[in-house]
């Protein structure tokens, strides 16, 4: 199975770190975001994907052109101009990097970069600025028992502010970071159904408007609810927060 992955956004609530390059490419604990995405998905045994670039798309390019040689030992002759590789570490990744366009939306580089899944019906999507410890494999086997076009993980946010609860004005407890009361939202991990293809018209159609309204109005969507970490790199503080669970070894997507 392949997993697509949406790296070509703009990422401007990040525009700190993504002046210089896409959200994709910013690190926590000395890897780029989209490495710990496939980790994740890699330790599920699905080690095909499919990029879709964007903004700044030829980092991303030449930083995976480059992996093998960075995760290897050498010896570089300068004189007889070779390489010589002795121990690769690299992860055993097949990575199709697709230019979709620095203005197209989500919906449309998704339908640029289906016609790189070859024969597979089902694969899966994800964006390239969330992690969690989602079990890829059992949202897999969810998708396929219930025949319906699309699964998309159903994930409750951690609070961005610390929660009191009060009598009066007597604190009873706080809680730093709780899980917010009440729905439930996408979590931005799917397993889609190629024929989800029908639902977008091109370029310009937003992945999230129109084709996931038109599943959902049409009894074609279930939800994988996923009641563990999840969290999106919107800000230059999820990446703090990202950065920091990653140092102290508490880092709960670090499945692998």
């Amino acid at each position: 199975m392949k997993a697509i992955i949406l790296a070509g956004g703009l990422g401007t609530r990040l525009a700190e770190e993504t002046a210089v390059r896409p959200k994709p490419m910013v690190e926590i604990g000395g890897r780029p975001i989209i490495w710990h995405i496939m980790k994740i998905y890699s330790h599920f045994g699905v080690n095909d994907f499919i990029v879709c670039l964007g903004y700044k798309g030829y980092l991303i390019k030449e930083y995976f052109a480059n992996y093998a040689l960075h995760m290897s030992d050498v010896t570089i002759d300068m004189r007889k101009g070779t390489t010589e590789v002795h121990r690769n570490t690299a992860e055993d990744w097949r990575i199709s990097l697709v230019d979709t366009g620095d203005e197209t939306m989500t919906g449309g580089r998704l339908k640029r970069a289906m016609s790189y899944l070859g024969d597979d019906d089902t694969f899966c999507l994800t964006y390239g600025d969330g992690v969690a410890d989602i079990d890829i494999a059992k949202e897999i086997e969810f998708h396929r028992s219930h025949g319906k076009e699309a699964t998309v993980a159903a994930v409750r946010p951690l609070s961005r502010f610390g929660q009191l609860d009060l009598d009066g004005d007597r604190v009873h407890a706080f809680a730093e970071k709780p899980v917010e009361e009440g729905g439930w939202i996408n979590g931005g991990f799917f397993v889609l159904s190629r024929s989800v293809e029908k639902y977008i018209e091109g370029d310009t159609t937003v992945w999230e408007r129109m084709p996931l309204e038109q599943l959902a109005a049409g009894d074609q969507m279930r939800a994988y609810f996923h009641d563990g970490f999840w969290q999106p790199m919107d800000t230059l503080r999820d990446r703090h927060f990202l950065e920091e669970l990653w140092q102290k070894r508490q880092a709960p997507w670090r499945v692998w």
